[in-house]
């Protein structure tokens, strides 16, 4: 009985020294969520978009469009298929299902609301955070383009510009830790409780 207690003591001691030996869990670093600016390599900006996590995945949309003269001021996607079929671009999300991993998100897509083509998509955070790595592909990463956004103070678009969609996600940014979770709004954690997400 006396060496049964003995070999507990000696287990429950080890536990405690492995349990406290052990490294602290890594630091999750800075997230994708927030706004991004597009900018042409003639130095235009194209846009700027909204990068939020829904549901467990990243999305992004078009959060602003910055339109050359003479374009329809309200554009619609007359290329896109299914639900985003002839929805407005302005709110349109064109990132879908990006899974974060550390600093890359990957498995996800992006629409080109120009044609509606949809390519395979990888997203890559800068260290630091301001950086992020846009590539669109078609079958085989390495043949992608590369686009890098430039981040943007998560309140650089005023509230009244926001697109009605995208609010809850804007909102949930300029909460004190701008994570761009929905979970803030409310149970259903989801934008459908607002307005149907496209």
């Amino acid at each position: 009985m006396m060496k049964m207690r003995f070999l507990t003591l000696i287990a429950a001691a080890l536990m405690a020294v492995l349990v406290h030996a052990a490294p602290p869990p890594p630091a999750a670093g800075p997230s994708a969520a927030g706004m991004w600016e597009q900018v042409y390599p003639d130095g235009r900006v194209g846009g700027w978009f909204l990068i939020f996590e829904n549901n467990g995945e990243y999305q992004g949309a078009i959060a602003k469009m910055f339109l050359k003269p003479g374009e329809d001021p309200h554009p619609i996607c007359t290329h896109c298929t299914g639900d985003q079929k002839n929805q407005p671009s302005l709110g349109l999300v064109i990132i879908k299902g990006m899974q974060r991993n550390g600093l890359v998100y990957e498995n996800g897509n992006i629409l080109d609301p120009r044609d509606g083509k949809v390519y395979h998509a990888k997203m890559t955070l800068s260290a630091d955070g301001q950086q992020l790595t846009v590539r669109g592909y078609l079958g085989f990463e390495l043949l992608g383009q590369n686009q890098v956004w430039k981040r943007l103070p998560n309140d650089a678009l005023p509230q009244d510009q926001v697109p009605p969609n995208l609010l809850p996600y804007w909102l949930a940014l300029q909460s004190p830790n701008g994570s761009g979770k929905t979970g803030t709004f409310g149970r259903t954690g989801s934008i459908n409780a607002y307005q149907p997400l496209r």
